[in-house]
């Protein structure tokens, strides 16, 4: 198989496809991508028949910053309809053995079309793989995934993608359910955010009540109120009002300041968060000034995009911040990620491991 399937959100098939463009010509593959406007789909095509799973295992999924999912596969078009499932199984043939089946469609309205359809077939296609030894009775997780994405009734790519390089998820999406009694929906950003920066092993350490964190431009308190449910003090900096449930919590500390001029008084400080609407480029600086000072161990913030170029954007700003990082010295772990509950903006993490205290002594 030839192609990768990029599953991204409807109108940033062109970001997905410049991303992946680039990765592939970092490893030296070359290829051409199609992709329809708003059909939150990218399919990269590449010229030699074995280099699209060669790419799928180099490339780490988690530097991909516009693709929800993906998978190494070809596309099955017109099945007859009365028998989809021979012709599904009958692709299918050549794949490793598979742990698990993921019966998909885009996120887009024609695509919720398809989902009723998708959870009728998914039984009869499972039992078909099984009797053909592609796919394992019973699901393991360590095993490659196999994917069938429905475009059409009759059309369909199909592949698999490896459980140690891809997203856990469903079609790449997290399912999260929206808080009453949160001040704002913005709320479901930083709840994702942990959700994919931080692994699940991983959260009782690095997520956990009693924790210092400031908010920064927190306003009505969308964010803050993730950090107060997981116990966590915070200085939430804003010249506007915060929620007043938050503020009768008793861990909200208000400061009616801007947020590009406020500075912790002490280096305790174990998250920072931004969501401030701003250039990418001044955001950047500012987290660049809080990491090398030692302010925080951990970032989270968000980069709102242009219209045109935002591949380039986010790019540019990355390289930045790996560039100045490492030239002063700081020990660090950086990855943006285009959430399903963002829109023109990209969510950034920067875990904080060491700084030279000789940088801001």
């Amino acid at each position: 198989m030839s192609c990768i399937v990029i599953y991204c959100r409807a109108g940033f098939e062109n970001d997905a496809a410049a991303e992946i463009t680039h990765h592939a010509s970092q490893h030296g593959v070359g290829g051409y991508v199609k992709a329809k406007p708003n059909s939150a789909l990218v399919v990269y095509h590449c010229y030699s028949h074995d280099e699209a799973e060669y790419l799928l295992k180099k490339i780490p999924f988690k530097d991909m910053v516009f693709a929800r999912q993906w998978f190494v596969g070809k596309q099955i078009a017109r099945m007859p309809i009365d028998d989809r499932v021979t012709s599904l199984c009958e692709a299918a043939k050549e794949f490793p053995l598979c742990g698990e089946l993921r019966v998909e469609t885009c996120d887009t309205n024609d695509g919720k079309e398809l989902s009723k359809f998708c959870k009728k077939i998914s039984t009869p296609l499972a039992k078909g793989l099984e009797k053909q030894e592609t796919l394992l009775r019973q699901q393991v997780k360590n095993r490659p995934i196999l994917h069938v994405l429905f475009i059409a009734s009759d059309t369909a790519y199909v592949g698999y993608s490896f459980s140690f390089n891809n997203s856990a998820l469903s079609m790449g999406i997290p399912r999260l359910r929206y808080p009453k009694d949160a001040p704002s929906r913005s709320t479901l950003k930083l709840d994702e955010a942990f959700m994919v920066f931080v692994p699940e092993d991983e959260q009782e350490d690095r997520v956990r009540s009693g924790m210092k964190a400031v908010d920064l431009g927190a306003c009505p308190g969308g964010w803050t109120y993730q950090l107060v449910r997981r116990g966590m003090f915070v200085q939430a900096i804003d010249n506007g009002p915060m929620d007043q449930a938050l503020m009768e919590s008793g861990q909200v500390k208000h400061y009616r300041e801007d947020g590009f001029k406020f500075r912790p008084e002490r280096r305790n400080i174990d998250w920072l968060v931004c969501d401030m609407v701003e250039k990418p480029s001044r955001v950047t600086e500012l987290m660049i000034d809080w990491a090398v000072n030692g302010f925080a161990k951990e970032l989270i913030f968000n980069l709102k995009l242009p219209m045109k170029k935002r591949f380039d954007c986010v790019y540019e700003n990355m390289q930045r911040i790996d560039q100045e990082l490492r030239e002063y010295g700081v020990k660090f772990n950086l990855q943006a990620k285009h959430l399903y509950h963002d829109r023109e903006e990209v969510t950034v993490h920067v875990q904080v491991l060491r700084v030279p205290q000789n940088v801001y002594s």
